[in-house]
């Protein structure tokens, strides 16, 4: 249909069934408000029963084609014209309204959606739509008269839930009962005599529709009356009269119109309940009880209540003349009630002096006259009627026991069977109008003489005991709370039967048991396997009931027996006839006996001598039967007919009768005679009554059964006294109550396996179980129960037998009834139950017992499982209800063993059963075991089709029972597969689901496969399964996406198996979109739908796109949108629409908000994958705008745990504070969600953007903008953060609680109460980690010794359950606004008024963290949660290097506030690194601690910012961090050592990170006391030995290191090494525990003395090689550490030289670098390390003796000349060198290839230039870096500065290496003419930059490295150029020193020092090459003797000239003063080197 209106009416969206249910008592989750605003605008169709639709009307016909349609409830429906064709049709075809046409088009429409077979391009639309709209239109008038039903029970009720709105609306709708009646009446008779409309007549399947229809309203319409004239309208004369003659001249409704379309089994039946409503309104409207009660009638010309009946004469007669114008029998019920009214009118006219006048008439014809007025004496009407009623002929009690048990009226199970039409079936109004005629009966003729005394009985019991106990309870206690002391004539059946018990036990004990309220037994054809949970109420009832049983039972007044008079006579006669004068008395009349001496009667009483007798029976034959007046129990003989019973079986199972027990003990002659039951006259068979027995053992377990404080009762009464006389074995203990039912049970079974009987004692065998299943509730027999149970082999058999009962059970299976079966699972269940009750007190107090229960339970488990699940699906079935209840009672015994102890828990009881059964289903299943639960879940929908179609109803409601189990049982499978260890591998369970079965077990006959996943599909939109069903199969969906989205491997998915997946979609959304659809449901598709958006991407986009079509009428769009595109509904839209009301949503239902918000949540966080649906709503920002106010919504302070008090809230006991607990944690999760989904749109808009950090911060995304002044507002920050940081946990409730199970319930632990749903499916509150149910249920024992002490901890655990709740939900709120702060770092970073703000926030909440006293496993969780908090704040309010005082003062509180969370003791962070914390929160800890030691360095830099309370402050900062730190390095490094792990990985950066902070000089100038630390903790020599032992590379995990780009560990023990190298007495620390040692023996050491390290590894690509990464770590911490050592290393320089020489072949590799070998990033850092090493060692080894020192250098010296030759030569060709250059990463290639794109560089100086290349310029620049470091290690080695300062002599003119000559050649080393080229360069570029302003970029920052600017490239090149003209200098000045003669000599010296020092492998080759270089350089050298000096120093001369200028304007752009060294190299060629021409 088109939409319509903005305000949706409930006319159309809630039908009539919908409201009559809602009334009924089904609120799901309406209010009564709402209720109301339902009710308000149907009063007048409500109070128009004729026509409730109307009639056509023009002026309905005018307001449908106006277009738009006023409804009563004010909202307006528009009207297309497509529609009114549609509506006039229906209008017309049904005879009703337009108005109403029109409604009743859309309800159907929205409620039941466009039926399939009617297409909406049909041609014929209208009458297709007529023809399905139909049936919905029967149903709507039915229930619309149904509605009034419940209104009226409601009214009379103060309890119901609905009454106010009876009272309320009632009055509007029937202001007067009595014409409402009449109008009720007319429209009957008006449809008894309508005939079938034209339009149908022609079509008999149409007709007989009609028919059956009117059929049908008659039926509803007569229970209307019922109820009316129930307490509604009063029975007055008229009205009554009118009833009757309605009733009888439509012969209770039999007479009909169109009976010949009444002939099908649905009408036969409509008309019998129509007769049985007539029999009961007639009998109703008399008040039988008005009129029995003492002053009832009143006969006067003047009554005092004119407005009963019997105040009009005219009606009396008229209803006398109805009632005998009928002699049918199905009239003897109204018959006999108007003879008792009739009795009761003629004994108040005869107590009367004179009769009123107006009476007279009607009296005439009933009470003859006599002369003198009248006389009681005379035979009156009354008497006669009766005794016609009462006859045989009338058939009075056969039609009352027809209408009990064969009427849908008064049988439950038969109106499920038949489909009944009636509304309440068996309504307890029903039956009392019954009980009212039954006990009329008996109060009109005395009980002793009906004729028919056996059909009375037969209908008392039936009435009362035949049926479900809530419709029983109720007549049971009236009958025992006032009928009991009415008078003798009501309770005068139960004195007769008593009388002539125990010769007859059958009537007493079927009568007791009937009267008990426990309803029917199984074994009775009328029950129904009703799982109805009894009300207190109903127990209560029950209980007081079987009380009065129990009572009556236990002390009877009279002992009955028949004597043979011939023991009366004789010397040895035992009973004396006495004479009329002794014997009889008013309370003894007639003949009574005396017996003369003592008589031990059966049941063990004692008779005592001379008491006496009266006769009941005629004096004068052979027996005479006699009622002693004595007291004795009824319990007791009911125990000697069992022990007599248990007797004659043993003596016929012997030696054929001759069986007697024999006895030893002694006897006495004094004892009194002993009667046995065959003396008294207790007829019964040679055997034993079997009958009596079963009766006997009913009537037990009715009294027993759930009442064990009157168990305990009967049992003591059993037990009490003297033994029963059939016990004869006087020194064995008799039998007790257990003992005689196993044995009675263990013959009964045996028996139906004897070749003799065949047909098993059902009834026996399963009354005998039930008492053994009632008497397990009682707490002292219980344990006598397991033991016989044990004992017993025939029962399950054991591991080697099967059993007797398993070949009796065999035997139902031929009948196809499972009585038995059934009573088997029945006492099973009852077993476990009992077991898992009184586990904690067994366990404590008798171990053995308890595992005796275990093995009975393994036991039952292993018979249940093997005999009756694996087959009960192939057996024949007389009813498919019994298979349906077989099913279910076994899968809810797995699904009791796995809520009550679950497989998951480690120490929970009967672990050994859960997981056998665990193992049966899942890990170990069959397909034989898993079949049952499948099959029966598959084929469910089609059976439950077919059974409504036969309309088996009784089978369909077992069937659902069966669902709600099984589904119940999957859910539960499949949640703890997941927690299992088995859970990554797909079970059979699941493979069954996700598979097609074949559908032979459809009763359909069809041979389709249905799929598993489609059918709890088609279950959750099933409403005719109940409420249960479809949330349970919603809840079996969710558990298996989750399950199969957690299974390795696994392949199927959801919509894999969905045979329409867009209807399923649509179907679900439809259920989330309906308000008012069931709460549970709605939630529980939400979670389904939020887990498939996050688990399942193609489902996910389904419910996120919704591709599919809501049904449209003609298939067109709206009029004014032509060929728009298709309205679409999706969950995303649904949501979205939702959130516009979540204002109201807040208020009223939050937990649907958190549902649909987590669904959006996760719809964000998959936002990448949804990215077309979520922009349009992206850039709407109304959803940000929305969830912003959420955030903003205050949520209060947190509720109170402490529960004082109880409510009941939908039939659940909560705690008093658990609705505000609830609330508060839904709105708290709602806060939470929204603030993730704003956090989530954050991110997806920063990685849009990522790429351009600077567009990503200035262009701002709406979900920023609508929390942006939020942030900045400081009052509502204040606030905000606050609210996310609190915590309302209390973990002294969790100690108290274990503390208290410790000392009163030790065997109980806190675990095995853990909720085992997932978090996401459990309700916030008093029920929410730990079971309630199960709590209470390990707790019952306890409580008859110390109920106050079990309140208490239940009390205790409701506290635990809530604050769990709270705790939960806030940590939450601190994880999303952690999440939330992070994202909007780039937007509020740098900003001084939020960081001020923060830092403020962060003050506070570091504060409320440090001083944190709560510990436990959940604080940790939730200490982690704030500090993460804490560390969002900090994030944003960064670094500052401006901060003012108030600022500086919130650090320094946040540095004494970390110092404070560092050393509390409640949560100690060492622990979390110890990993001794639940939940580790050191991490963001260290972070913190990172972000104030790097803050801290900050301030400390800036002058007089610091006072010295701050630096005392920010010192025991240090100090306790670097206590910790180092304590927690420590224990990284050892668990490095055992295992490769990532957490271990970032401790270890993390600590290191912070480690490096806190340790360096300018914060903490002295390393004393955290060396000292180290010393302590050894961390030093644990970190080398890690480094010696670990995976360096980390090859070890190949995929680890692809996907990290680095090893485990390596980078931070490096990192750590490097820091302590840094400060020389830690260096010296290091150098001390092994440092050598270390990067000696380690993974790469071997490749590093072959010179095999690459700067890539194959296994790496696109990424420097691990190992090379590592090498130029190692190489620059030696050098550090040499560096920090200085000239105190002598002994560390050896050990260096010796490391050198280890690694020689790699270092000559990497110094042996040339301008033709390629050139990466990698490579120039190993050879700048090897640099800076040797550097290093020549800095602190000037003047050093040593050999191997002296020969280190040698060989360096040697290399970095050739070396300095080739950078020379690359740093004056750029061009030549950006060719030599190879990229490594990806993003090296990407600034390489945009660099390359730029112009050639013309001219060295160039290369720096920042406009042009800046790649190439900053790797000129780590050249010219380079070039400088050999040049300084050169200088060193040489001696330059002796040469500067000291004496020629001193000179060590063996340094003399640099030829004094112009000429630069790339194979030979650097020549005075290189220096002099290196020089000019340099100088190039510092003319080219000292003008320049010294930050000005040359390079932009990179992500590893800080922008490049002028000054840096100053200072490297200034230090080059100096360096050059400082060697060249000093190099000529030395050479010019030289003796001539010494040249040769030394040249060929050196030469051999070289060879020696060099590599042992170097080739002989290379070694000739060598000196024929020496040779050519010998000839050089005579040349320059000869006078090119005197040039080379001019050109030297020349540079320092040119350089002077430069050098002092670098001065300026470096910022610092320095020493010009050109003006002393510039005098020192002048007066030592210049020579003369």
């Amino acid at each position: 249909m088109a939409a319509d209106t903005s305000k949706r009416s409930n006319l159309v969206d809630v039908t009539y069934q919908s409201l009559h249910q809602n009334l009924s008592g089904h609120l799901e989750g309406t209010t009564l408000e709402q209720l109301a605003d339902i009710i308000k605008p149907r009063v007048d169709q409500l109070r128009n029963i004729a026509e409730p639709f109307g009639r056509p009307s023009d002026a309905s016909k005018k307001k449908v084609d106006s277009g738009s349609v006023t409804l009563p409830d004010g909202v307006v429906l528009r009207v297309e014209d497509a529609d009114k064709e549609v509506v006039f049709t229906i209008s017309k075809k049904l005879g009703i309204d337009e108005v109403r046409a029109l409604v009743l088009l859309r309800s159907f429409l929205y409620n039941e959606g466009l039926p399939e077979g009617v297409s909406s391009d049909s041609k014929n639309l209208a009458e297709e739509l007529v023809e399905a709209i139909t049936p919905f239109y029967y149903s709507e008038r039915l229930h619309i008269f149904r509605t009034l039903i419940p209104l009226f029970r409601a009214d009379q009720n103060a309890a119901d839930p609905v009454h106010e709105i009876a009272s309320e609306f009632l009055p509007k709708i029937i202001p007067d009962g009595g014409a409402f009646a009449d109008s009720i009446i007319a429209e009957y008779v008006q449809k008894t005599h309508a005939e079938v409309p034209e339009a149908a007549r022609d079509d008999t399947r149409r007709a007989a529709s009609w028919a059956k229809q009117n059929a049908k309203e008659q039926l509803v319409m007569l229970e209307v009356l019922f109820w009316t004239m129930w307490s509604y309208a009063t029975c007055n004369g008229p009205l009554v009269a009118k009833i009757y003659e309605t009733a009888y001249e439509t012969h209770l409704g039999s007479q009909q119109q169109n009976s010949t379309f009444l002939l099908d089994e649905e009408s036969v039946q409509i008309l019998q309940d129509c007769a049985a409503l007539w029999i009961l309104i007639s009998v109703e409207v008399l008040e039988l009880e008005r009129a029995a009660g003492p002053g009832g009638v009143e006969i006067s010309a003047n009554p005092a209540d004119t407005e009963i009946y019997w105040s009009s004469p005219d009606s009396l007669k008229r209803i006398h003349q109805a009632v005998i114008s009928q002699g049918n029998s199905n009239f003897a019920c109204t018959y006999i009630a108007w003879t008792f009214v009739l009795s009761r009118i003629s004994q108040t006219a005869l107590e009367l002096k004179e009769i009123p006048n107006s009476y007279k008439g009607f009296f005439d014809s009933l009470i003859p006259q006599e002369a003198g007025g009248y006389t009681k004496d005379g035979v009156r009407a009354f008497e006669l009627m009766a005794k016609i009623g009462l006859g045989p002929d009338a058939g009075l009690f056969r039609l009352m026991l027809t209408l009990l048990t064969s009427s849908p009226l008064f049988v439950t199970s038969i109106a499920w069977r038949t489909g009944s039409s009636v509304t309440d079936p068996n309504a307890v109004a029903y039956r009392s109008v019954l009980k009212g005629l039954v006990v009329a009966i008996v109060e009109l003729v005395p009980v002793e003489l009906i004729p028919d005394f056996d059909g009375l009985l037969e209908v008392w019991v039936t009435l009362f005991g035949r049926s479900e106990p809530q419709a029983v309870a109720g007549i049971c206690r009236q009958f025992w709370e006032a009928d009991w002391h009415e008078g003798i004539a009501r309770r005068a059946i139960v004195d007769v039967s008593r009388s002539r018990f125990p010769v007859q036990v059958k009537p007493i004990v079927r009568l007791l048991r009937a009267l008990t309220a426990t309803g029917f037994l199984e074994t009775d054809p009328l029950s129904t396997a009703d799982h109805v949970q009894p009300t207190a109420e109903l127990v209560e009832e029950r209980q007081l009931c079987t009380r009065a049983v129990f009572e009556f039972f236990d002390e009877l007044p009279t002992f009955t027996q028949v004597i043979h008079t011939s023991s009366c006579t004789g010397a040895h006669a035992l009973y004396e006839k006495l004479p009329d004068r002794y014997g009889s008395s008013s309370a003894t009349p007639g003949p009574s006996y005396m017996n003369l001496r003592p008589i031990r009667l059966p049941g063990g009483s004692i008779l005592p001598a001379k008491s006496i007798g009266q006769l009941l029976s005629s004096d004068g034959g052979d027996l005479v039967v006699v009622a002693w007046q004595h007291k004795h129990s009824g319990w007791k003989l009911l125990l000697e007919l069992l022990t007599d019973y248990v007797n004659r079986r043993r003596a016929q199972a012997g030696s054929g009768g001759s069986y007697r027990d024999v006895s030893f003990g002694g006897r006495s002659s004094n004892q009194p005679l002993a009667l046995k039951l065959e003396d008294i006259g207790v007829e019964m068979e040679q055997s034993g009554d079997e009958n009596a027995v079963i009766d006997a053992l009913d009537l037990i377990r009715s009294v027993v059964q759930d009442n064990p404080d009157l168990a305990q009762q009967l049992l003591i009464s059993l037990e009490s006294g003297d033994a029963v006389v059939s016990h004869t074995t006087t020194e064995v203990q008799p039998p007790d109550l257990v003992q005689l039912t196993t044995t009675i049970l263990e013959d009964a079974l045996t028996r139906s396996v004897g070749q003799h009987h065949p047909a098993p004692r059902t009834n026996l065998i399963t009354s005998a179980m039930s008492v053994l299943t009632a008497l397990l509730a009682v707490p002292n027999y219980s344990n006598r129960v397991w033991l016989y149970i044990r004992s017993t082999s025939s029962l399950f058999g054991s591991e080697r037998h099967v059993g007797i009962a398993s070949s009796v059970l065999a035997a139902e299976r031929l009948t196809g009834h499972y009585t038995m079966t059934l009573a088997l699972l029945h006492l099973v269940d009852a077993l476990f139950t009992e077991a898992s009750a009184t586990v904690l007190l067994v366990t404590q107090q008798n171990p053995k017992l308890q595992q005796v229960k275990e093995e009975v339970l393994m036991r039952a488990a292993r018979f249940v499982h093997s005999e009756i699940w694996v087959e009960h699906m192939g057996w024949k079935y007389a009813q498919l209800g019994d298979r349906f209840e077989i099913g279910r009672r076994v899968s809810q015994f797995y699904l009791e063993v796995f809520k009550h102890s679950s497989p998951a828990l480690k120490e929970a009881p009967f672990t050994k059963l859960s997981h056998a059964i665990a193992d049966a289903l899942l890990f170990k299943a069959t397909t034989s075991t898993v079949n049952p639960l499948v099959a029966s879940l598959v084929t469910g929908g089609s059976v439950m089709n077919m059974l409504y179609a036969s309309r088996r109803y009784g089978d369909a409601r077992r069937l659902v029972y069966l669902l709600e189990s099984h589904l119940a049982l999957t859910r539960v499978l499949l949640t703890y597969k997941q927690k299992s260890p088995g859970s990554s591998k797909i079970c059979l369970l699941e493979q069954a689901l996700c598979s097609r079965v074949g559908g032979s077990a459809s009763f359909e006959g069809s041979s389709s496969r249905a799929d598993p996943v489609d059918a709890l599909a088609a279950y959750v939109r099933e409403r005719s399964m109940g409420e249960v069903v479809p949330v349970t199969a919603m809840q079996v969906l969710f558990a298996l996406c989750s399950s199969l989205s957690s299974s390795e491997g696994s392949a199927s998915t959801i919509i894999g198996h969905l045979s329409d997946p867009e209807a399923t979609v649509s179907m679900m959304v439809r259920i989330i979109q309906h308000p008012y659809d069931d709460a549970l449901l709605r939630n529980a598709v939400w979670n389904f739908i939020t887990l498939a958006v996050d688990k399942e991407p193609a489902l996910a986009r389904l419910f996120v796109t919704g591709r599919f079509r809501i049904p449209s009428l003609k298939g067109k769009e709206k009029a004014e949108d032509p060929g728009g595109p298709s309205k679409t509904v999706s969950a995303l839209h649904v949501a979205c629409d939702m959130l516009e009301q979540w204002k109201e949503l807040w208020e009223l239902n939050p937990k649907l908000l958190a549902s649909l918000l987590r669904f959006l949540d996760v719809t964000w966080q998959h936002g990448h994958e949804h990215k077309a649906s979520l922009d349009p709503i992206r850039d709407d920002g109304k959803l940000f705008a929305y969830l912003a106010g959420i955030i903003a919504e205050e949520l209060g302070p947190s509720p109170d745990c402490q529960t004082e008090g109880y409510i009941v809230t939908d039939g659940v006991l909560h705690s008093d504070h658990h609705e505000a607990v609830s609330t508060y944690s839904y709105r708290s999760t709602v806060k939470s969600h929204a603030a993730h989904i704003l956090a989530a749109d954050i991110r997806m808009h920063l990685q849009a953007q990522e790429g351009n950090a600077s567009e990503a911060s200035k262009k701002k995304p709406r979900s920023f903008t609508a929390i942006e002044a939020t942030l900045r507002s400081e009052d509502q920050i204040s606030e905000l953060i606050p609210e996310a940081a609190s915590s309302a946990y209390r973990p002294e409730l969790h100690d108290e609680f274990v503390d208290l199970l410790k000392r009163h319930y030790p065997t109980l632990s806190l675990e095995q109460l853990q909720a085992q749903e997932p978090i996401v499916e459990r309700e916030y509150g008093d029920d929410f980690a730990f079971s309630m149910s199960l709590a209470r249920l390990r707790l019952a024992p306890y409580g008859s010794d110390d109920e106050v002490q079990v309140e208490e901890a239940v009390r205790q655990l409701h506290a635990i359950n809530m604050n769990l709740s709270l705790a939960h939900v806030q940590t939450t709120l601190a994880e999303s606004w952690q999440y939330l702060l992070l994202q909007v770092v780039p937007y509020l970073r740098g900003d001084a008024n939020v960081r001020s703000q923060l830092l403020s926030l962060a003050d506070s909440l570091s504060a409320d963290i440090a001083s944190e006293q709560r510990s436990g496993e959940m604080m940790s969780n939730i200490h982690s949660a704030r500090l993460s908090l804490l560390l969002s704040l900090l994030e944003i309010a960064w670094f500052s290097t401006s901060d003012k005082k108030a600022e500086v003062d919130r650090f320094l509180a946040l540095v004494k506030n970390a110092r404070g969370i560092i050393i509390n003791t409640s949560q100690s962070p060492t622990k979390s690194v110890l990993g001794q914390a639940p939940v580790p929160f050191h991490r963001p800890l260290l972070q913190v601690l990172y972000f104030c030691a790097r803050q801290s360095r900050s301030l400390a830099r800036r002058p007089k910012t610091l006072t010295a309370e701050h630096r005392l402050a920010i010192a025991a900062l240090l100090d306790a961090a670097l206590v910790f730190v180092i304590d927690g390095l420590r224990v990284t490094f050892d668990r490095a050592r055992l295992q490769l792990d990532l957490d271990v990985d970032q401790d270890m950066e993390l600590l290191v990170a912070v480690f490096e902070q806190c340790t360096r000089p300018d914060l903490n100038p002295s390393p004393t006391l955290w060396l000292t630390r180290c010393q302590e903790t050894d961390v030093v020599r644990a970190s080398l030995q890690l480094f010696s032992s670990m995976d360096v590379v980390g090859l070890s995990d190949v995929a680890l290191l692809r996907a990290r780009k680095q090893p485990l560990y390596t980078p931070h023990v490096l990192t750590f090494h490097m820091a302590l190298a840094s400060i020389p007495p830690a260096a010296e620390r290091l150098a001390s525990e092994g440092l050598l040692v270390a990067y000696i023996e380690n993974a790469i050491s071997a490749a590093i003395r072959d010179g095999k390290i690459d700067v890539t590894i194959p296994e790496l690509p696109g990424e420097e090689s691990p190992a090379h990464r590592a090498y130029c770590s190692m190489l620059a911490i030696i050098s550090g550490v040499s560096t920090a050592l200085g000239r105190h290393g002598q002994f560390f320089e050896s050990e260096v030289c010796g490391l050198l020489q280890f690694y020689s072949e790699q270092i000559r590799r990497a110094l042996s670098w040339t301008i033709d070998d390629p050139l990466s990033l990698p490579l120039l850092e190993e050879i700048e390390q090897v640099a800076n090493l040797f550097g290093a060692i020549a800095q602190g080894t000037v003047s050093s003796t040593n050999e191997a020192v002296r020969r280190v250098m040698q060989f360096f010296t040697s290399d970095a000349l050739l070396l300095l030759q080739q950078l020379n030569y690359a740093l004056t060709h750029p061009n030549h060198l950006a060719s030599l250059f190879e990229p490594i990463t990806a993003d090296e290639r990407i600034k390489f290839e945009a660099d390359r794109a730029a112009s050639s560089v013309k001219a060295p100086s160039e290369a720096v230039d920042p406009m042009r290349r800046p790649f190439l310029a900053r790797l000129v620049h780590r050249l010219y870096r380079l070039s400088g470091t050999l040049l300084s290690a050169l200088i060193d080695i040489s001696g330059a500065e002796t040469v500067l300062l000291g004496e020629p002599e001193d000179w060590q003119v063996s340094q003399a290496l640099i030829v004094p000559h112009s000429k630069v050649v790339l194979g030979e080393p650097a020549s005075l003419g290189t220096l002099l080229e290196l020089g000019n360069c340099s100088l190039d570029i510092l003319r080219l930059l000292v003008d320049r302003p010294p930050t000005q970029a040359l390079t932009p920052a990179t992500s590893t490295e800080k922008a490049l600017d002028v000054r840096d490239t100053v200072a490297v090149t200034r230090r080059n150029l100096e360096a050059a003209l400082l060697y060249g200098v000093t190099q000529l000045a030395m050479w010019l020193s030289k003796p001539e003669f010494d040249t040769p000599a030394h040249e060929a010296d050196s030469d051999e020092m070289l060879v020696e020092g060099g590599p042992q492998g170097e080739s002989a080759v290379s070694l000739k090459e060598r000196r024929a270089a020496r040779k050519a350089s010998m000839t050089l050298a005579e040349r320059l003797r000869r006078g090119m000096t005197g040039e080379m120093a001019a050109d030297l001369q020349g540079l320092l000239g040119k350089a002077k200028p430069v050098i002092a304007k670098s001065t300026v752009v470096l910022g610092e003063k320095d020493v010009d060294l050109t003006q002393v190299l510039s005098h020192f060629v002048q007066e030592r080197i210049s020579v003369p021409a």
